[in-house]
C-alpha cells in the first residue's frame, strides 16, 4: 500500500508543476499581442517554466518541482505602426516575443501531462479502496 501512496505523491507533484506551467502559458497567451507602451519601452517578454526532481526522504521518492520561472531573452518582434505612441523614427513598434501557436501547443502538452498524472492518482485511489474492501 505504501507504493500506491508513493505513486500518488509522485503524480501529485507532477500535477502541481504542470498546473504552474499552465498558468504561465496562459499569461503568455494573454500578453501575446502586447506592445511597448512608450518609446524605448519593452513589451511583455515570454516566460518559461523549468522543472527539476528532488528526493523526498520522507517518502523515499523523487518528486518534481518548479525550479524557476525565467524570461525568454529572444528578440522582440517589430510591427509597422507609425501612429502608435511607442513607434520609433521609422514607424516600428516592438511587440512581444510570444508565439501563440507555440504557447497553445505547449498548453495542450501540459494539459495532457496533468491529465495523465491525475489518472494515476485516481487509479491508485481505486486500488487502495479495493484493498480496504478486501480486508473488511
Amino acid at each position: 500500500m505504501t507504493d500506491l501512496v508513493k505513486s500518488m505523491n509522485i503524480s501529485a507533484s507532477g500535477m502541481k508543476v504542470q498546473g504552474t506551467r499552465i498558468r504561465v502559458l496562459a499569461e503568455n497567451i494573454a500578453n501575446a499581442d502586447s506592445a511597448a507602451q512608450e518609446p524605448g519601452g519593452q513589451p511583455y517578454r515570454r516566460k518559461l517554466v523549468t522543472f527539476a526532481n528532488a528526493l523526498d526522504k520522507a517518502i523515499g521518492a523523487e518528486l518534481a518541482y518548479v525550479k524557476g520561472v525565467t524570461v525568454d531573452n529572444s528578440e522582440f518582434g517589430r510591427r509597422y505602426e507609425p501612429g502608435h505612441p511607442s513607434a520609433d523614427d521609422d514607424g516600428y513598434i516592438l511587440v512581444s516575443n510570444v508565439n501563440s501557436l507555440i504557447e497553445m501547443t505547449d498548453m495542450r502538452e501540459a494539459q495532457r501531462s496533468y491529465e495523465a498524472n491525475l489518472q494515476v492518482v485516481r487509479s491508485s485511489q481505486a486500488m487502495i479502496q479495493q484493498t480496504i474492501d478486501i480486508l473488511r
